[in-house]
């Protein structure tokens, strides 16, 4: 792996940023497939009409060129996706070798230019990071994305560029935390041998992609926590509060990556965590004010409503914005108007409609094996 990345300071204070374009108001997927859904646009649809994004904390970014896609992904792999991309076709031996153009990673027009568009934001949100700021990248987090072949929706894997863009603007120690319900095994995997990048990934037990199987942190500082099915807000803050915080202490990491996948909110259809959007937020803004350097990136999340409302709340903590206590009546609209295949209309909550916050958790006994992956963290 290469690490000379280019970084290109930006000039606003320290002030959070939110990175996004306008490549994104359109959706990539298309069909049955489970991305086929509003998300990013309708994040930022969001935030706009609460009046909380303008030119002081909005960046755009453009497609990342080839020559930096290459500093991690192998040359003929990113060229195989351009010239499907341009061709509208895709020969059965790629689709084999590369793993897209299948149903799980299809091919798309615009499939480059959007993945490459996401390679650029985290790019300039780590950059921004360097300069003592927060950045969130909603369209980020595209973490099975591997050097050589696709995996999980993901073509590219955007949080590595973030973290090497933090290295090369001089930092040293990085810290990736993942709490999408899906195991962060791209990053992972990209960093197995350094033990100067931590990464943390709380997931779901036995879900795709089936690997940081094994509780605790090996020699390398790579930390996982497969949890339980139904895990809720109190025995996140849990583990939050005596597992993940303890090995930062220790570790001293200068700068942060975080995945907030919205899968683990209740409700989503390809996982059974149970959280609500008010743990997630609680815990990325806990890390976000103790590490003021810190890229913010989406994730996974394949309830429209609830990913929708999960992002756009979390930039406005983010932000230091009021909360709405409901939403305007445009945005209810606009939550009524989303649909899913893989959500029946039954199931979706009043407050899905009506409200950015999930409706909070009581306090619920925290299970034994989730005390025991805490004290197993502890002990690396």
């Amino acid at each position: 792996m290469q690490h000379e990345m280019p970084t290109k300071p930006h000039t606003s204070t320290s002030a959070p940023i939110f990175v996004s374009s306008d490549i994104y108001k359109r959706t990539g997927f298309q069909g049955l497939h489970p991305l086929a859904i509003s998300r990013i646009g309708a994040v930022e649809q969001f935030c706009r009409h609460l009046g909380w994004l303008g030119p002081d904390n909005y960046m755009t970014s453009s497609p990342a060129p080839k020559d930096i896609l290459y500093r991690f992904h192998n040359r003929d792999y990113v060229d195989a996706i351009e010239q499907a991309d341009k061709s509208g076709k895709i020969s059965a031996e790629t689709r084999e070798r590369y793993n897209f153009g299948t149903m799980e990673n299809p091919l798309f027009k615009g499939l480059f230019k959007r993945a490459s568009t996401t390679i650029a934001g985290s790019i300039r949100a780590a950059e921004h990071a360097l300069q003592g700021g927060i950045a969130f990248h909603p369209a980020g987090g595209t973490h099975h994305g591997r050097p050589d072949r696709a995996s999980g929706f993901c073509y590219f894997n955007d949080p590595v560029f973030a973290i090497l863009t933090l290295l090369n603007g001089g930092l040293s120690r990085i810290a990736y935390i993942d709490i999408d319900a899906h195991h962060g095994d791209g990053v992972e995997a990209a960093f197995t041998d350094r033990p100067d990048i931590l990464t943390f990934s709380i997931h779901e037990e036995k879900r795709w992609p089936h690997s940081g199987t094994q509780t605790g942190c090996n020699k390398n500082n790579k930390c996982n926590a497969p949890v339980p099915r139904g895990l809720h807000d109190s025995e996140f803050n849990y583990l939050i509060d005596q597992a993940l915080m303890p090995l930062l202490d220790k570790f001293k990491p200068e700068a942060l990556v975080i995945v907030c996948g919205a899968d683990a909110l209740a409700g989503d259809p390809l996982s059974a965590m149970n959280l609500s959007n008010q743990a997630l937020w609680s815990a990325v803004k806990k890390l976000s004010k103790q590490y003021s350097k810190t890229v913010v990136l989406g994730g996974g999340g394949y309830n429209p409503w609830t990913t929708v409302r999960c992002w756009a709340g979390l930039w406005g903590v983010l932000a230091d914005k009021p909360m709405p206590k409901t939403l305007p009546p445009k945005l209810t609209q606009t939550l009524q108007g989303f649909s899913s295949d893989l959500v029946d209309e039954e199931d979706v909550l009043e407050e899905w409609l009506t409200q950015l916050h999930d409706n909070p958790q009581q306090s619920q006994p925290i299970r034994p094996q989730i005390k025991q992956i805490a004290a197993q963290l502890r002990a690396r």
